[in-house]
């Protein structure tokens, strides 16, 4: 079977949208050529191509030695992407020819440097997008500008934008997707060091600062990326009538918010193309609403649910009981807390059920369980503490999960094992709760403590919460409650008391 290119696609008889080798001009050098770049940015800037004729393509800067250059330009920057999931309770399988990337260059070859040096300074470059990992934006002072390339991405980015300004051409706007808290500005910081450091004038600093934007983003879509049974490939490749070695699947949902002032909305072609992107005066708002109702609903109830006799988040969404304990603790108690438009933050809880039903993704609660002292003070303890002061009173369902919580960590302890701590459900089965190290301890030291000393030594420990929750009215005394419920009922009859 032949191998993804341009000419093999038309000889496929694919019916979609494609936008045509060479036909439009480079307009975004994205660093990163990995799956969740390619189901996500190239993805929106491919549909405002075929929804209102942007007609620009992204150009790939392969961010580390090792990548997928070879592979884009022999496929000439096509793939395949499966946009899979549930919407309204439907199950979703797009599938969409990606055709936006123009291909794929390696900056540590001496040609593929000079070329992107060359594309840093076309006129029709504008965007610059990136998803170099969290450790991609740090500064680092062993990069040189004369380097092949700069070794991190901050010293890469700050040579060609200094190409730029010396080609005399207006600033770009930077895009930036790491997973990181005000990631733009981050970025922006590490570039101005650098400019600092290697002495490129006060002129370049100031055309940095004012002429570049940079953006802080918040992206939100999940993207498994390959496909591991091959049974499955050989299928979709036979069905395709192509061979795709860059084949990508990603979540039907996805959400992209871009701070930035609000002339920077008409200039990016999403809201033309009423796409899903959103340029917002602030994206700590949208962290926060994602932290508490996506992965705060996730860390809320799956340790519960797990004890209950659960293994996969589809099938709490099939538990009438489970599903309603979630939605109590969404509806009743995190949105009424949050400082967005409340009928935005219930279509944001309202797609987070169709993506934790997603049927494609077998979303195991013990890969979820991962780091859960850590997860329920940063995810749920917040949305805790807040309710209790607007209100006067405990949210009962994240009052009830923060039991769960403890439950899970202490149920029937077997042993301590260098990686975990292994414990025993009701079901029967030995299961292995992975934290840090002073975390697995602390309840292994208290596996012989009754549940009155471990509620108030766990709620009371400064190093798990920053604080001494005892001082909050009338928690201890509840979770010692809740926490009774769960080991003598279980913990879906517990989950029930509260709805």
């Amino acid at each position: 079977m032949k191998r993804l290119n341009y000419e093999v696609l038309n000889d496929s008889g694919y019916k979609g949208y494609v936008l045509g080798k060479g036909e439009a001009p480079v307009k975004v050098l994205q660093f990163g050529e990995g799956n969740f770049l390619r189901a996500f940015v190239d993805y929106w800037f491919d549909m405002s191509n075929e929804k209102v004729g942007w007609n620009g393509k992204v150009a790939l800067v392969q961010p580390i030695a090792q990548g997928l250059t070879k592979i884009i330009n022999e496929q000439e920057g096509l793939y395949t992407l499966y946009l899979r999931g549930a919407e309204n309770g439907e199950k979703v399988n797009r599938k969409r020819v990606i055709s936006v990337v123009d291909g794929c260059y390696n900056p540590y070859d001496q040609a593929d440097w000079d070329r992107i040096k060359e594309i840093a300074q076309s006129d029709d470059l504008e965007y610059v997008a990136s998803n170099t990992t969290e450790a991609g934006i740090v500064y680092d002072p062993g990069s040189s500008f004369d380097q092949l390339p700069p070794v991190s991405f901050p010293a890469k980015l700050t040579v060609l934008l200094y190409e730029k300004f010396k080609a005399g051409k207006k600033g770009l706007v930077i895009l930036s997707c790491e997973l990181i808290d005000a990631n733009g500005k981050e970025l922006e910081k590490c570039c101005l060091r650098h400019a600092d450091d290697w002495k490129l004038g006060s002129d370049f600093k100031k055309w940095l600062s004012n002429e570049c934007l940079f953006c802080s983003t918040l992206v939100d879509r999940i993207v498994p990326g390959r496909i591991r049974d091959p049974e499955e490939v050989k299928e979709l490749n036979e069905q395709n009538g192509y061979e795709d070695s860059l084949l990508d699947v990603g979540e039907v949902f996805g959400v992209w918010y871009i701070e930035g002032p609000e002339a920077l909305s008409g200039k990016l072609p999403f809201q033309k193309a009423g796409l899903n992107v959103y340029v917002v005066p602030e994206v700590a708002p949208y962290k926060k609403r994602k932290v508490r109702i996506l992965n705060g609903a996730h860390t809320g109830f799956v340790l519960g649910a797990y004890l209950a006799g659960q293994n996969i988040v589809r099938d709490c969404m099939h538990d009438e009981t489970i599903h309603a304990f979630m939605n109590k603790m969404l509806y009743d108690e995190i949105i009424p807390i949050l400082p967005l438009d409340k009928d935005d933050c219930r279509k944001f809880a309202e797609a987070v059920t169709d993506r934790f039903a997603n049927p494609f993704v077998d979303h195991q609660l013990m890969s979820i369980s991962l780091n859960s002292t850590s997860k329920w003070k940063a995810r749920d303890l917040p949305s805790l503490i807040e309710y209790t002061e607007k209100f006067g009173k405990l949210p009962q369902a994240l009052t009830m999960g923060f039991a769960a919580y403890i439950a899970f960590y202490s149920t029937d302890l077997q042993r301590r094992e260098e990686d975990g701590l292994v414990a025993k459900r009701p079901a029967g089965n030995e299961y292995k709760i992975q934290d840090d190290g002073w975390a697995l301890d602390f309840y292994w030291d208290h596996r012989n403590a009754d549940d009155k000393t471990l509620v108030h030594d766990v709620l009371s420990d400064k190093q798990m919460w920053d604080q001494d929750l005892t001082k909050i009215p009338e928690l201890e005394m509840t979770v010692l409650k809740d926490l009774e419920l769960i080991r003598t009922e279980g913990a879906e009859k517990a989950y029930e008391s509260v709805l």
